[in-house]
This record gives C-alpha cells, structure tokens and sequence, in this order.
C-alpha cells in the first residue's frame, strides 16, 4: 500500500467535501493559488492553520498528516537476536579451535581445556534455547 503524499490527502479530503479550491482558500484566509500548491507538494500550510485546515477538511490533524501512533505501527523486526546467535557460535567454535590447537602443541591442561569447551557448549546451548523460544512465541 502507497502513501498518500500531503497534498494528495488535502486534494482527497476536499473533493470529498464537495469543495473547490476556491473555497477552501476563501475558508482558510489564502488563495487559491496557495491550495493548489499544497495540493501539488510546492508548499506546505502554515504549521499554525493546520488545525482550522482539518476542521474545514472535516478531519483531525492527526489524520491530516496521515500520523500513527507507536501501537499501529509495527515493529521492524530486532537484528539483535540473529547477532547475539552470531556471536554466541563463533564462540563456540573459537573454544573448539583453540582447544584443539593448543592440545596438539600440548599447550593444555586437560582441566582448562575442558572448562573452554564448557563455555562453547554452553553457548550452543544458548543458541537452542534462543530458537526454542522463538518458536514458542
């Protein structure tokens, strides 16, 4: 669905009403020249009339300019959680890598090798519990 430009809204709004654009700028205290460039984008009202603009029009200033509160939006999906798996798995591989590097150059304690393979498999874990969730919601 395309939005509908300003002066678009304004041009709907009055034909809507049966209006010229005569009068509406008699209405509104301008001239016609001055509706017709709102309605072409060349110009935008005077912040001030606004409300008397949407009066006239028959609408809120809300509605004017075509404005949506936070709860009619919808949200643009977080990236977040696809970085935060990113990360968690290069972890996991970076503990698996170099514990299999520095155990082949003995460079290791058994004890700290498997404490380093705990943090990337704990970050596995928290991959599958990220995906479990999102497909609980």
């Amino acid at each position: 669905m395309t939005k509908q430009t300003f002066g678009t809204t304004i041009s709907a709004l009055r034909k809507a009403k049966g209006m010229t654009q005569l009068e509406l700028a008699r209405q509104m205290g301008v001239t016609d020249k001055a509706v017709s460039k709102w309605e072409r984008d060349l110009s935008f009202p005077d912040v001030a009339s606004l409300p008397k603009l949407a009066e006239t029009l028959g609408t809120s200033v809300d509605e004017l300019l075509e404005v949506k509160t936070t709860a009619q939006e919808k949200p643009a999906p977080s990236k977040v959680p696809a970085l935060a798996e990113l990360v968690l798995k290069a972890v996991a591989l970076a503990m698996g890598v170099g514990v299999t590097a520095l155990t082949i150059m003995d460079e290791v304690e058994s004890r700290n090798a498997l404490g380093l393979l705990g943090i990337g498999v704990a970050c596995l874990a928290l991959v599958q519990l990220m995906h479990t969730d999102n497909e609980q919601s």
